[in-house]
């Protein structure tokens, strides 16, 4: 019969799923190590939980990363940006005035001569 539980070390949400009756407690000092493992492996990302699956000798771990924002990125006006935020009121102009392709079938204008 399975058991769990759950607790919180080093500000990490930890869970710990034993699936055997007779298998042996996780001790803090190796989820501290578990932790830093997940430091070394993925160095810029933020740990939010960590869960643990012990079977007998073998444990299964996943880690829980935070989500990373991600900034949008447009191709305008023959320039790569994320924002036009610091732009000079020409280039700015120049967005503004450009002509936005649909991207919708129905939207679309098509010339072509046999009907597409």
């Amino acid at each position: 019969m399975a058991q769990a539980t759950m607790q919180q070390v080093s500000g990490i949400d930890v869970s710990i799923e034993y699936k055997n009756e007779g298998d042996a407690p996780v001790s803090e000092k190796e989820i501290n190590a578990y932790i830093a493992r997940a430091h070394e492996l993925y160095p810029t990302d933020t740990l939010e939980w960590l869960k643990l699956e012990v079977d007998g000798e073998d444990i299964g771990i996943s880690y829980g990363l935070a989500p990373v924002p991600f900034d949008r990125i447009r191709r305008i006006t023959g320039y790569l940006v994320g924002t036009m935020d610091r732009w000079n009121n020409a280039k700015s102009a120049e967005e503004h005035d450009r002509v936005k392709h649909g991207t919708d079938r129905s939207e679309a204008v098509f010339a072509c001569s046999n009907g597409c």
